[in-house]
């Protein structure tokens, strides 16, 4: 399993008037967290991209559990409890405040595709080089 974390700031902007989080920015949040995690990796998103492969997003799921409000220093996990498998990869993500409490749970199922033909293509050999020393057999 691989975990990794980054923290967020919640700015007046994404929040609602009810002084909540607007429940759309998650799905940023949970990008923020995708970037930060390959760059931890020494993954680069942009050279995969130029190299003709992209990764959009297949799934989004998530559950709201506790309101993030203005201000909150969010963090925000991202486990990866399989290895990518076929053209998919899975990421979980965990949202907390300063005081621990979890406040939302979320998974995007994204899927790798060959930007000339747009169809799904194999998880490229570098993604798998990163990734598969997290896990066991």
């Amino acid at each position: 399993m691989f975990e990794s974390e980054v923290q967020i700031r919640v700015r007046y902007a994404e929040t609602d008037q009810m002084g909540y989080v607007y429940y759309g920015n998650y799905a940023a949040y949970f990008e923020v967290a995708r970037t930060e995690t390959f760059r931890q990796l020494d993954i680069h998103y942009k050279e995969m991209e130029a190299e003709g492969v992209m990764m959009p997003v297949l799934e989004l799921k998530c559950k709201y559990i506790k309101p993030a409000r203005y201000d909150d220093l969010l963090k925000v996990k991202l486990l990866l409890r399989e290895k990518p498998r076929g053209a998919r990869i899975k990421f979980e993500y965990e949202v907390y405040n300063e005081g621990q409490e979890l406040l939302t749970i979320g998974e995007t199922m994204m899927v790798f595709v060959d930007m000339k033909s747009g169809r799904p293509t194999a998880v490229p050999a570098e993604i798998h080089a990163k990734l598969d020393p997290h896990f066991t057999v």
